[in-house]
């Protein structure tokens, strides 16, 4: 379990190919009190760790990873928002969060909006309805208030700290980002639907 609160902004260093992808990301995390088999949400996602050094750490990303996430798209170079994962007695200072994307969002546009960011996206059909306005949501990990729903499409507001210190800062339209839907919403559905 993860809170949204991204604690690192890292890197990927290396994909390499093999039966799963293996991946290689630099963080400013010290390693040396990373488990091997911990688990890390890199932009969302949720990995474990295979392999570590100094300033390092890699994990493998299996088939399914790569076909759901926005992980089959990313490059060496590119920024990683990391997170680790939640022990008992951490401030909640997000929301729960599973580290299991639901879907991609698409920036629609990201413009300034006095001292923020406000970016919009749309989402998968089937997700917009767990959306809902003050409700929360994960996007590449990072724990956010909805604005405001419009169909398939929903806004945010980054304040300055939020867009500096992840990912989401450089988005624009036409991005893709990792979505994960507040878990509360999936069991309201769930219940109202009578499935439960």
């Amino acid at each position: 379990m993860f809170t949204g609160i991204v604690t690192d902004l890292g890197s990927l260093r290396t994909v390499e190919q093999r039966a799963d992808a293996r991946f290689t990301f630099d963080t400013a995390y010290d390693t040396a009190g990373i488990d091997l088999g911990a688990s890390i949400a890199c932009s969302g996602a949720c990995l474990t760790v295979v392999d570590k050094g100094p300033g390092w750490f890699a994990a493998d990303v299996s088939g399914e990873t790569l076909s759901k996430t926005t992980l089959g798209e990313w490059r060496p170079g590119m920024p990683v928002n990391f997170e680790r994962s939640l022990r008992m007695g951490d401030e909640l200072g997000g929301h729960l969060v599973s580290g299991h994307v639901d879907g991609v969002a698409e920036v629609v546009s990201s413009l300034p909006e006095e001292g923020s960011l406000r970016l919009t996206f749309e989402v998968p059909a089937d997700l917009a309805k767990f959306i809902a306005p003050k409700g929360s949501v994960a996007l590449d990990g990072v724990s956010l208030t909805v604005n405001e729903v419009d169909g398939r499409r929903f806004g945010v507001n980054l304040i300055p700290h939020t867009a500096a210190a992840t990912t989401l800062g450089g988005k624009q339209a036409g991005d893709r980002v990792n979505l994960e839907i507040d878990q509360l919403a999936r069991y309201v559905h769930r219940l109202l639907d009578g499935r439960l």
